[in-house]
């Protein structure tokens, strides 16, 4: 809870990382909330009030997969939300001669998401989604000390950076400094 509080500040990528791995983890501990107290908050020797706090947050999560039905797999709506509003600003972006950068950044990503999207079957899911599971993935592979090979390296370098930048413009247009409209002459 407090990390994501920070990170949804901060970097919106990053948050949503960060959730999908905090589904991930309280799916490895069977959705309960007395292992996550144990495994999770316990070590971190928190003070009481902010046990507390995170024990309810971890709670409020865990009701909220069982009811939207992603005890096993998927995420929960207020990730998807986040997607969605990435998704929605990815395309204001692509559509505004302001950020050229940006949508190059895209194009140069746009090969290794397609490829992605192919390998991994993800055709179904939106592109945006495609880019957060390589990025995750990589990221578990890392945590897990497993190797990565050049290809998957290069290609999710190149899907990090496009994000990155989606994530600054996000934070922009959250603190209302992004203007994506055509100058008036």
């Amino acid at each position: 809870m407090f990390i994501s509080r920070e990170l949804r500040k901060k970097n919106i990528a990053e948050f949503l990382l960060y959730m999908w791995q905090v589904e991930d983890l309280l799916r490895a501990n069977d959705l309960s909330i007395e292992k996550i107290e144990k495994r999770v908050v316990e070590p971190y020797k928190l003070s009481p009030e902010d046990s507390a706090q995170l024990l309810e947050w971890y709670s409020n999560l865990i009701d909220m997969m069982r009811i939207e039905g992603v005890k096993d797999s998927g995420h929960l709506q207020i990730n998807k939300n986040v997607l969605i509003m990435l998704t929605d600003l990815h395309g204001r972006l692509l559509k505004s001669p302001k950020v050229p950068f940006y949508a190059a950044a895209y194009y140069k990503a746009l090969p290794y998401i397609v490829e992605f999207r192919n390998k991994s079957k993800g055709h179904e899911k939106p592109e945006l989604e495609n880019c957060f599971d390589a990025l995750y993935m990589v990221w578990m592979m890392k945590l897990q000390k497993r190797e990565i090979n050049a290809e998957t390296l290069a290609a999710t370098t190149e899907i990090s950076k496009f994000i990155s930048m989606l994530s600054l413009y996000y934070k922009e247009d959250e603190e209302g400094k992004l203007n994506l409209e055509e100058d008036e002459v």
